[in-house]
């Protein structure tokens, strides 16, 4: 909390006041998330959360996810869009490419990534001819720092990760743990064993970034405190004395069917044949299984996917990315990885369903016949999954995710590790190893068999996460408090500015 000179309590005593005849003037934010789904989704939540409190939220993005948003944010007089034109024609893109999931090889991720960085002078150019009152932005663009320095207002960075996961991150860096396939993370509460070993590009480039993160006056979480737990936000706020505001999961102010199904890019399958599909189920029989906008796995992997998840026995959901710009294949040729007679044998059957495009993942996680995840451990993803109480079988590939990995199956223990150890920087292109069917078909038995005393355990923990989830979320609860606490120091902040 800041010190206050009697200039500023007399101020203070002027906003209670104004708090009590209900005339407080609402904070000006703006919210400048990346374009990337596993980035966007979770802010917009964020921003929705302020903008529910009354705030003045102005998201900044580009036409094409402008349109997204528009239909899965609940826009009003609190809440709006401004966009910036996206440079498709400097870069060589089509028209509406805006995202990196829209990215059909890493040639196209090159250019995508490149055109957000041409970003910057109109966002910069709207903010300085409209200064708010704070800036939150994704630590992929660190030059908002020295633009909000340059405004004098407060800056709040986001960037889609667990506070573990940076603390992690941290740790390896003072420890330049590059070289070893398999090394214990020294000095944190917990004994953290890895079995890959993180790509040192990726690393350095991301410790670059955290230190602007460090920069900023605070770093905000899609999570909340009871997931990260009190030892690492404690290790965090001592290890790089900077502020960490826990605010999450963002995806649970979804409340109905349809503000589930509507989260995100427009879903490939109807909500009521998906529910339809679940409703005839009986609990916790089904596995729900995905990657993620941004890991396309080769041919290969998918098919020891699919001989594993049939040798396992067991009722599935399957996303599966569509392969851009292979929209028009014929439904043999999207399935030719497929073992010969699967569909057949398993979608025809009403056994399995395999979903080629965008899912409605909020709501499949929430229904019960989902009784396990196998996902790649990206944070959106992981934190949906701990709100709806449904463990995990652990597959991490690229970026932060073997960290992710290690929360959910070493410290919580609502998970189990399928066995990844090719730790990659991007989640497109071949990869060396691929994980057999016999260590997904074991995976899946752990979780999905029942009566064991592991599977049993690991549920119940599970359950009692998404409990502690929901309980946070609500008013009185850990992030709930939080998000006060934010608007109050954020207010305090901008009558300190008036009054100088």
């Amino acid at each position: 909390m800041y010190p206050h000179t009697h200039k500023e309590e007399l101020a203070m005593e002027e906003r209670t006041k104004m708090d009590m005849e209900g005339e407080e003037k609402a904070l000006n934010i703006y919210f400048i998330p990346y374009l990337a789904p596993g980035h966007m989704i979770p802010l917009c939540d964020i921003a929705t959360l302020f903008a529910l409190r009354r705030q003045n939220v102005t998201i900044i993005t580009t036409p094409s996810n402008a349109q997204i948003l528009g239909k899965s944010i609940p826009l009003n007089q609190h809440l709006r869009i401004h966009t910036v034109p996206f440079p498709s024609q400097e870069v060589g893109l089509p028209d509406g490419v805006e995202s990196l999931s829209a990215a059909i090889d890493l040639e196209n991720l090159r250019k995508i990534f490149q055109a957000t960085t041409l970003l910057q002078p109109p966002i910069q150019h709207f903010v300085e001819q409209h200064p708010p009152d704070c800036i939150v932005a994704d630590f992929l663009f660190p030059w908002v720092d020295e633009l909000a320095n340059k405004l004098q207002i407060p800056r709040l960075s986001f960037n889609g990760f667990s506070l573990f996961a940076i603390c992690a991150l941290e740790s390896v860096k003072a420890h330049s743990l590059y070289d070893s396939a398999s090394f214990v993370i020294p000095g944190l509460p917990h004994s953290i064993v890895m079995n890959a070993t993180p790509p040192k590009q990726m690393s350095e480039m991301l410790e670059a970034l955290l230190e602007t993160v460090f920069k900023s006056n605070g770093i905000i979480v899609n999570n909340f405190a009871e997931l990260d737990g009190e030892e690492y936000i404690k290790h965090y706020e001592k290890t790089t004395g900077h502020k960490a505001w826990h605010l999450g999961p963002a995806s649970l102010i979804r409340r109905t069917v349809q503000e589930k199904a509507q989260r995100g890019q427009q879903s490939v399958v109807s909500v009521d044949e998906c529910l339809s599909w679940l409703d005839s189920k009986p609990d916790n029989s089904v596995l729900y299984i995905c990657f993620g906008s941004l890991c396309l796995f080769p041919d290969k992997q998918l098919y020891e996917i699919a001989c594993g998840i049939e040798a396992s026995g067991n009722e599935f959901v399957w996303v599966v990315p569509e392969k851009k710009g292979k929209e028009d294949e014929s439904e043999e040729e999207k399935g030719k990885w497929l073992p010969k007679g699967f569909e057949e044998r398993n979608i025809q059957k009403k056994k399995g369903s395999i979903i080629r495009g965008w899912a409605p993942q909020v709501m499949i996680l929430s229904h019960t016949a989902v009784g396990a995840f196998m996902t790649h451990c990206g944070w959106n993803s992981t934190v949906e999954a701990v709100s709806a109480g449904v463990p995990m079988i652990t597959w991490p590939v690229h970026g932060e995710q073997f960290y992710n990995e290690k929360l959910i199956t070493q410290v919580r223990q609502i998970g189990v590790e399928v066995g990844a150890a090719e730790w990659s920087s991007i989640g497109i292109g071949e990869r060396e190893k691929v994980v057999g069917r016999d260590n997904i078909e074991k995976a899946v038995r752990r979780l999905m068999d029942g009566g064991g005393d592991e599977a049993e355990k690991i549920r119940k923990y599970a359950r009692e996460f998404g409990d502690k989830a929901k309980h946070a979320a609500q008013e009185g609860g850990s992030s709930h408090r939080n998000l006060t606490a934010v608007i109050d120091d954020l207010k305090i902040s901008r009558d300190r500015k008036l009054l100088v």
